[in-house]
């Protein structure tokens, strides 16, 4: 089946390409030329998607069986700073894709996050109430809703703290950490944020599980282990056989951001264990194996 893909150069849209090219015919959109290797095993078009209508017309005129929406004005602070420029992307991009999947009858599955939620009350189940703060969490939400409300057959995976071994696609907090870390370089790290961190390529793997189930309305596809930040590098440093004094315990509060991050956002994936069986959650120990092998080269199978 045809299906389009958005932020095809980005962490999560890559490994989407990367499953489906060969046993789909994939278009892969983002900003600019392509940028990762996954992008050019399938056609690539480049579309700003800032252009609500240029996003609204690729769809329609593609016409595919589904759309998974992967494209989004990520960075925290630069949403904070740009919320006009946050909404296009997060809103008004997402309710254009919903609107032509409605015309053309295609399946959506749109990515969103854990920042829909405040953070004072996690681990946090699909019908917990959303609370947005601050310009991320807020279009991610509007996003969710539009998606929703205007995709007839939609689906939202909510991820969380996105990681990958891969180099071609935006450094991560995980990748920068492995590195400094095995360079023998201390590393800063939360003690007092909870979240449920994701391999990137587990998130395209439930996305298209997803895609595959006809399941509609929200699903928690994050990883299935809720660590603190402190722990995660930990798990970091026994990876890279270095001692874990490496890491500096560090509280939120005492760091300046810009934008608020939520304390304890940490998702609960129980429903998406049993809906995507052996396509569901990774447990840590599963997701940094995988991780590992990213960095060492190993290619994904399709799937």
């Amino acid at each position: 089946m045809k299906v389009v893909v958005t932020g095809a150069n980005g962490l999560v849209g890559s490994a989407v390409v990367a499953r489906l090219a060969g046993a789909h015919d994939v278009v892969a959109v983002s900003r600019g030329p392509a940028r990762v290797r996954a992008a050019g095993a399938a056609r690539y078009v480049s579309v700003d998607l800032d252009d609500a209508v240029a996003a609204e017309a690729l769809v329609r005129s593609e016409a595919p069986a589904a759309v998974v929406h992967c494209a989004a004005m990520t960075d925290v602070d630069a949403c904070e700073r740009d919320a006009a420029a946050a909404y296009r992307m997060n809103h008004d991009a997402t309710a254009a894709i919903a609107r032509a999947c409605a015309a053309v009858n295609a399946r959506l599955v749109a990515l969103s996050t854990d920042y829909v939620f405040d953070g004072e009350a996690g681990p946090y189940g699909e019908d917990d109430v959303p609370n947005p703060r601050g310009v991320y969490a807020r279009t991610k939400r509007l996003g969710e809703e539009a998606a929703l409300l205007l995709a007839p057959d939609c689906a939202v995976a909510r991820i969380a703290v996105v990681y990958s071994g891969s180099r071609e696609t935006k450094r991560t907090f995980a990748l920068a950490a492995y590195d400094a870390l095995c360079a023998g370089t201390e590393v800063r790290a939360f003690v007092d944020q909870s979240v449920t961190p994701t391999l990137a390529d587990s998130a395209a793997e439930m996305a298209i599980a997803l895609l595959a189930s006809g399941y509609r309305g929200v699903l928690h596809c994050a990883g299935a282990t809720e660590v603190t930040r402190v722990a995660f590098c930990h798990a970091l440093c026994d990876l890279a056989g270095v001692s874990r004094a490496l890491v500096v315990p560090v509280r939120l509060a005492d760091v300046k951001l810009l934008a608020p991050r939520p304390l304890r956002s940490a998702l609960t994936v129980d429903r998406a264990r049993m809906l995507l069986g052996a396509s569901g959650p990774l447990a840590l120990s599963n997701a940094l194996a995988r991780f590992v092998a990213e960095l060492q080269g190993a290619s994904v199978s399709a799937s």
